[in-house]
């Protein structure tokens, strides 16, 4: 009874953290689709793939959002007409690189002020060369949902939208609401509270589905956790290779929000080597159990995939760089 009262708790302690961030992501998402000029911004973007990435990686410094609510304004990014490249480096940077939670970093490593600079080096290192290599698939709707694909070839057979609305897990209706915002497109001057009710509309249906998935990955997150003895993981915490894999272990299951990993990250700081807080630190804001549900719903399995193992196997070579050399 013990650990499932524990596990219980944990799981809202997860779900209440978690939610406004996802709330903020989802009305960022809808306010990209409804307010902003996809013109203007798409041409504003490099068309060199690197520089794109690195574009897209250091979007978070406009547009803050946490693991939680990357997904959904990534997915926005791709339906808007932006690159692979800047879709993807926008996905893996933004739940670190943004003011919010670089502070919060600071703040908790006040004594490890490197970790702040580390932190942000290697996660824009890895987003962006990732977000470079997805760039060289053209045409990235075999790694796409169903849904998200179809979406696509819409808005690629005739003129680019800008009130692409609606639910992309809904099958037909999430078609029949973007023909419907295609129609609207036709105006030259779009009525406010036509935009005002199509934001609400597709904030409420991408909550849902964005939220359900959420619940699960935060109670399977809390079940985990709560069956990992903390003695097991701190008895390897000074070995320069084990203490690595056992923080991106961690990253992973835990599932805590980027705006205050640092703080959990602390509680190890004593008995972890620099390098292994590195990588909860880098890798847990990019990949863990509850993201990867959320990926799932945009991307398919192969994809999700190699946004998991990429992450993973980078920030695991850093972290022990860090730790051979840097300690």
């Amino acid at each position: 009874m013990g650990q499932l009262s524990n596990a219980y708790t944990l799981f809202l302690s997860l779900l209440v953290e978690a939610f406004p961030f996802l709330l903020i992501g989802v009305l960022l998402s809808n306010a990209l689709r409804v307010f902003v000029d996809e013109r203007q911004l798409l041409n504003r973007l490099p068309k060199h793939p690197l520089l794109a990435a690195l574009c897209g990686s250091l979007g978070g410094f406009l547009f803050p959002a946490c693991e939680c609510g990357n997904v959904p304004v990534a997915r926005r990014l791709l339906l808007k007409g932006c690159s692979n490249a800047v879709a993807i480096g926008f996905l893996l940077a933004a739940p670190v690189v943004n003011p919010i939670v670089l502070w919060s970093t600071w703040v908790a490593f006040r004594d490890q002020p490197e970790l702040v600079w580390l932190r942000l080096g290697s996660t824009l290192l890895i987003a962006t060369v990732i977000g470079w290599l997805f760039s060289r698939q053209p045409d990235l709707r075999p790694f796409l949902q169903k849904p998200v694909a179809a979406a696509l070839d819409l808005r690629q057979q005739g003129t680019p939208s800008l009130l692409q609305g609606g639910s992309f897990l809904a099958g037909e209706g999430a078609l029949g609401a973007i023909a419907l915002d295609r129609q609207l497109e036709a105006e030259t001057d779009i009525p406010r509270d036509l935009r005002w009710a199509s934001f609400l509309d597709g904030s409420l249906q991408e909550l849902r589905e964005m939220g359900s998935v959420l619940v699960l990955g935060s109670l399977g997150a809390a079940l985990i956790q709560t069956a990992v003895p903390r003695e097991w993981l701190l008895s390897l915490g000074q070995n320069a290779f084990s203490s690595v894999l056992v923080m991106i272990v961690l990253a992973l299951i835990v599932s805590i929000c980027s705006t205050v990993d640092a703080f959990f990250a602390l509680a190890f700081a004593g008995s972890f080597t620099t390098g292994s807080l590195l990588a909860f630190l880098v890798l847990g804001p990019m990949v863990d159990l509850k993201g990867i549900g959320m990926l799932l719903t945009v991307f398919r399995s192969r994809a999700v995939a190699y946004l998991v193992l990429l992450p993973t196997l980078m920030t695991m070579a850093i972290a022990l760089l860090v730790n051979y050399h840097f300690s």
